[in-house]
């Protein structure tokens, strides 16, 4: 009877197992395992490393720090904490005026970055033309994925990736487990689904913001570089020079041979991703050094609403006020906002954006500076 017990317990042990392994193995089954996006979703999916840099940048610190004392007739503190912030860092002229975690979180904890990838992955195009892997925004990107020519993707540019008017038919409902940002996301081959993209009108005429023109960027990057990943470029190009004091990772879609997760999903701390704000704040530049050209920080972030562009989006970037400021931004609140003029930068990280609005946020925070 004994054995019959033990026997029993190891049948419903292995059945869970096998159940476990389906769900978390196909698209939908991930879909449904992990449901929706979370600030926790580093831990769910392969990646790879990033190393701190040796040599650490640290921004200086002051115990008199300017900052509001309440927004709302509520205290600065509270109000970030009611609006589900767990990291929010005001930065000027290099110095912390304000550093605060909540819920649980502290200096040391992750966070993915979600769609401010979209604005670093961005920077590496632009490192890449610097480099000489790219040659134009101009080009075709069937000139890096030829395979997508039987698609009909011939006459999408480089330019129209990085300005969301690439005319690529593209789901971008995360609710939707058969959607493509979930396919994306949670599914195991990336190469397999950019396989089937195809166009839903002419390039060049309209700007709708859809994560698989990221991802597009990813392959083009990906396929320019010649055997190195993504991820060590990244290392190579901004996580070391720029003093990162912290390793961190970029997810993947499997464990060989994976592609990065362009669109999405760099995971890191608050002060490392304000150093992604500093380097665009100084055009580019470095204490010295030129990381990527001032040229391109121009590209970025200028106003254009030519061949169907928009006034508040700029390669990758969002302009809240175009001209004078301009900011990445991920899916749960997640942003690093940089004005020039006033040298200040804001890193809000967040379990999701609770009910602020946060470009008027950032926008009157910016006018106090």
């Amino acid at each position: 009877m004994l054995m019959i017990k033990i026997d029993s317990k190891i049948k419903v042990g292995f059945m869970v197992m096998i159940i476990l392994l389906l769900f978390t193995s196909c698209q939908l089954g991930r879909f449904v395992f992990y449901n929706f996006a979370d600030i926790k979703d580093y831990k769910k999916f392969k990646s790879r490393p990033l190393n701190a840099s040796p040599i650490a940048f640290n921004f200086y610190s002051t115990e008199k720090g300017k900052f509001p004392k309440e927004i709302d007739n509520t205290t600065f503190d509270k109000y970030l904490e009611n609006n589900k912030t767990v990291a929010f860092l005001i930065i000027k002229n290099d110095t912390i005026q304000y550093e605060k975690y909540f819920k649980g979180y502290e200096q040391e904890s992750i966070v993915p970055s979600f769609s401010m990838a979209k604005s670093i992955s961005s920077i590496l195009i632009g490192c890449a033309i610097d480099d000489g892997l790219i040659k134009s925004v101009d080009e075709s990107i069937t000139n890096y994925i030829p395979e997508l020519k039987k698609n009909g993707l011939e006459k999408v540019t480089i330019k129209h990736l990085l300005q969301m008017t690439s005319g690529i038919k593209f789901n971008e409902s995360y609710i939707n487990p058969f959607g493509d940002a979930a396919s994306f996301y949670y599914g195991l081959n990336l190469r397999k689904q950019i396989a089937k993209m195809k166009l839903k009108h002419e390039p060049g005429k309209k700007f709708e913001y859809i994560s698989g023109n990221t991802q597009l960027l990813g392959l083009v990057l990906e396929r320019s570089l010649r055997g190195k990943t993504i991820t060590q470029y990244l290392q190579d190009k901004l996580w070391t020079p720029l003093g990162m004091e912290y390793s961190a990772s970029w997810s993947i879609d499997r464990n060989k041979n994976g592609l990065e997760k362009t669109f999405c999903c760099l995971n890191a701390r608050a002060r490392d991703f304000a150093k992604i704000g500093r380097l665009y704040k100084n055009k580019g530049n470095w204490n010295g050094t030129q990381i990527v050209s001032q040229k391109w920080v121009d590209e970025s972030t200028k106003l254009d609403t030519t061949d169907g562009s928009v006034d508040y989006y700029q390669y990758q970037w969002w302009l809240p006020t175009p001209n004078e400021d301009f900011m990445a931004e991920g899916i749960l609140g997640q942003f690093v906002y940089v004005n020039p003029s006033k040298n200040l930068i804001i890193v809000r990280l967040g379990k999701n954006e609770g009910k602020a609005n946060w470009w008027t946020i950032f926008t009157s925070l910016a006018k106090a500076y």
